[in-house]
């Protein structure tokens, strides 16, 4: 995070834009950079900073963090078993759902939570990755990440994390067993609303590893320069706003959980959450940034108090510096696990007291 431009001694290290490098006078590539799909030296530093974070053992980045789901997925082989989550984010579960089956990949969609449920559904040689979101969009459950790991790698198959929701910050999956740890980099890691980015965080740089980097390579998923340098200085302020995030949820989630209009919120911070205890030991220094609220008014009050906030921004994504409210089950469609009367609150780095005085009032005239 400290690196610095040694050529100029600039604490803000330049943004490489090349797309292509010299030989040498033999036709030699000495350098090690070839080309600017694969080699990036702005890149590079974001990957390093990543891999700094996860303490893993090297890290890439991609053009979203769908794409870096998707590589995973990809260098899989058709007839390959999954284990996946019932709730997750919504468009990867589609992908699972249609494009990797269409492609001969086989899902399993358990509740991840119950280890009895997860060992149930991995089979013995056939299943090869048991891909985990913890805490899990946009219900908020926690999985034992330890717990998955020893039953997926007694039976042969991998664990790859969606750490998105809880960050480097609050929980390094590879530090519980995890092989590979994937984050949506337009949330939280850039924390600015202005960047689409994916990370890749490995264990090993082993044979399954080297698959996922030529996924990416094949198929252009590549970060540009301008975004990898955007996502830089946005981890410069990654613990800042993690905090600052984690602290305003807190606070909301108690104040909500005692709202007239409230009759349940989903945060595993509460000691009601029935993932509590799990969570406050796989998460350190806070529980996330991200709760939903479920409305005694059903889905006509929580369509309705998104749309009377002012404060609070009507739109999708989370991690960002402002605090978003979104109606989920209106984006998800048909076959959302995600109740009709939740609101999912990504909280920012706004005055808490203003941020719930905007959804107290809005909720209240919702009701009427």
């Amino acid at each position: 995070m400290g690196k610095i431009d040694e050529p100029t001694r600039a604490v803000v290290p330049p943004i490489h834009v090349t797309t292509t490098f010299l030989r040498d006078p033999d036709n030699q590539y000495r350098t090690g950079n070839i080309y600017g799909r694969p080699d990036n030296e702005t890149v590079r530093e974001a990957e390093s900073i990543i891999a700094m974070l996860e303490d893993a053992k090297a890290a890439i980045v991609l053009g979203s963090g769908m794409s870096a789901a998707v590589a995973v997925f990809l260098a899989l082989k058709p007839g390959d078993h999954i284990v996946a989550p019932t709730v997750m984010y919504w468009a990867l579960r589609n992908w699972l759902l249609n494009d990797a089956a269409e492609w001969g990949l086989k899902t399993t969609f358990v509740d991840t939570s119950d280890l009895d449920t997860v060992r149930a559904a991995v089979v013995p040689g056939a299943t090869k990755l048991v891909w985990l979101e913890t805490p899990s969009n946009p219900l908020w459950s926690i999985t034992d990440i330890a717990g998955v790991s020893e039953i997926a790698h007694a039976a042969g198959a991998r664990v790859a994390v969606d750490s998105t929701g809880a960050t480097p910050i609050l929980t390094r999956p590879l530090d519980f067993g995890a092989d590979i740890v994937m984050h949506s980099a337009t949330k939280y890691l850039n924390g600015h609303s202005d960047v689409l980015a994916g990370a890749l965080a490995t264990r090993a740089e082993d044979e399954y590893w080297t698959r996922i980097k030529r996924v990416r390579a094949i198929q252009g998923l590549i970060l540009g320069p301008f975004e990898a340098f955007l996502l830089i200085r946005g981890m410069r302020t990654l613990s800042l706003r993690v905090k600052a995030s984690c602290e305003s949820a807190m606070e909301l989630a108690t104040r909500f959980a005692n709202h007239a209009h409230v009759h349940e919120v989903l945060y595993p911070g509460l000691a009601s959450h029935p993932g509590h205890a799990l969570a406050a030991r796989q998460m350190t220094g806070g529980f996330g940034g991200m709760l939903s609220i479920r409305l005694r008014g059903g889905e006509r009050q929580a369509i309705g108090a998104a749309a009377n906030v002012t404060l609070w921004k009507r739109a999708t994504s989370l991690g960002g510096v402002e605090s978003l409210i979104e109606h989920r089950a209106s984006i998800e469609g048909a076959g959302t696990p995600c109740p009709l009367d939740l609101l999912r609150l990504s909280t920012g780095v706004e005055d808490v007291n203003d941020l719930f005085a905007d959804l107290d009032a809005a909720i209240k005239a919702a009701a009427v």
